[in-house]
């Protein structure tokens, strides 16, 4: 059977992105967005948050970076990776995180 790894997101931006460069001069860009939601329970509007992890590198980090502030709306098409590390005390960690292949700004 065929697997699809593809994520489609619009949100907003947590925080100020700041630009990285790797070893290799690659730009690196780590940014957060915020997706809001809302639903109805029985006839009242409630709202949820979710705040989603996103890597992006190369020109697309570099736009983001230069053109982008916390609560810039951002749509995101990429693909979910895991993560998995582990804490300095042995613990171990994961996260799901989207890794972008395209984001377009939305508030220009």
């Amino acid at each position: 059977m065929a697997n699809v790894n593809r994520v489609i997101i619009i949100g907003n931006l947590t925080r100020d992105p700041e630009v990285k460069f790797s070893q290799t001069g690659t730009a690196v860009l780590e940014i957060a967005l915020a997706i809001e939601r809302k639903y109805l329970v029985m006839g009242v509007v409630k709202e949820e948050t979710t705040y989603v992890d996103i890597s992006a590198f190369g020109k697309v980090a570099e736009l983001v970076a230069a053109r982008c502030r916390k609560g810039s709306p951002l749509f995101v098409e990429g693909h979910l990776k895991l993560e998995s590390w582990t804490t300095k005390v042995g613990a171990k960690r994961s996260k799901l995180a989207v890794v972008a292949e395209g984001i377009q700004l939305l508030d220009e």
